[in-house]
């Protein structure tokens, strides 16, 4: 997809302006204004429209799965960040259990941050005939200070932990590489002690072809009330005011992979969905876990509801288990899952 001219700033193109403060922390305080020519529309396919399907077994299934592992995560555990270390530790240790559960071999990177261990957990499923291509899907499990982090980000944690669960068995061409991070949330964002950004370094370090990296943020609250949407002005004046369906956000460079991500989730699932990439001058477009993969030169994207322009709780205390939407959420995942597929059998 070519980069559109300035007098097409249409409907799509406006949108991908509007995802650049899409993510898991506060948006800018004023947007500056985007050069046209510099954005990029990662658009391939239609949303879906309309009445959504009945949801299959599969998706039952998964949403029976994640409301349990929710209930335990954020429920149970709640507040989980190196201000509550023992809360921390418990839901790496469960984290660990449940991959374990699956089937796998689990990593541990673990490293120091003011004397406190952080860990990543690492799942791997080695490529059949393209081992050295690596496409790796992410989310932070820590929470915000003050909040139990149900949907931020909950949602995206036991979203992996299901689609580990979906994808064992399956022989991929390249390696999928499943990774729970450490330290997302503020004050470790964009900073040393990000666990995302300890472990893309090392990847790069080990000079690992990751080819694709997507980061699962904030993916489970959905609405269908006119006005649940909000955008930065002006473009609350063009776009969609309902909150009903999930995004997909990189930079320029990996507009590659937000083509491919968005494409193949609108073949496989019913449900509708966005897309864009902006340049990473865009701060607020990379404000997951995607970001660190960023800077060590990998493609990279977040999925996400869009956290705060979308979720009244986010970051709160009422962040609880009960505002997650876990139809829809079973919904996105089991999109994902294709998604995943897809980009780990790539074509020959």
């Amino acid at each position: 997809m070519k980069v559109l001219p300035s007098i097409l700033l249409s409907r799509h193109l406006l949108f991908v302006i509007c995802l650049i403060a899409f993510g898991s922390h506060s948006p800018s305080a004023q947007a500056q204004a985007p050069d046209p020519k510099s954005l990029t529309l990662a658009m391939p396919g239609k949303s879906f429209q309309g009445p959504l399907p009945e949801m299959t077994p599969a998706e039952k299934t998964l949403q029976h799965d994640m409301q349990r592992d929710l209930a335990k995560l954020a429920g149970e555990i709640g507040e989980r960040n190196t201000r509550h270390t023992d809360a921390y530790a418990r839901a790496t240790q469960f984290i660990e259990q449940q991959f374990s559960a699956a089937g796998y071999d689990v990593r541990r990177q673990v490293y120091s941050v003011k004397g406190r261990p952080c860990v990543n957990l690492e799942v791997q499923i080695k490529g059949s005939s393209r081992p050295s291509e690596i496409v790796v899907v992410g989310a932070h499990y820590d929470s915000a200070i003050g909040s139990p982090g149900a949907n931020d980000n909950g949602s995206g944690t036991v979203a992996l932990l299901a689609l580990a669960r979906a994808l064992k068995g399956h022989q991929p061409a390249r390696t999928l590489r499943l990774v729970a991070f450490a330290n997302e949330e503020s004050p470790y964002f964009d900073s040393e002690a990000m666990g995302s950004l300890v472990y893309a370094r090392a990847c790069a370090a080990k000079k690992e072809n990751i080819v694709g990296m997507l980061s699962l943020e904030t993916i489970g609250y959905y609405s269908d009330e006119p006005n649940s949407q909000r955008y930065p002005a002006p473009f609350d004046r063009f776009y969609p005011k309902t909150g009903n369906f999930v995004a997909f956000v990189g930079n320029a460079d990996s507009r590659p992979l937000v083509e491919s991500a968005v494409g193949a989730f609108r073949r496989h699932a019913q449900f509708p969905s966005e897309g864009g990439a902006a340049p990473k001058s865009f701060r607020d477009v990379g404000r997951s876990d995607h970001w660190a993969f960023w800077q060590c030169g990998y493609q990279a994207l977040m999925v996400t509801d869009t956290a705060p322009f979308r979720y009244p709780y986010y970051h709160e205390a009422t962040d609880t288990p009960d505002k997650v939407d876990y139809g829809r959420l079973a919904r996105v995942v089991a999109g994902l899952q294709r998604v995943i597929v897809e980009l780990a059998n790539p074509p020959k």
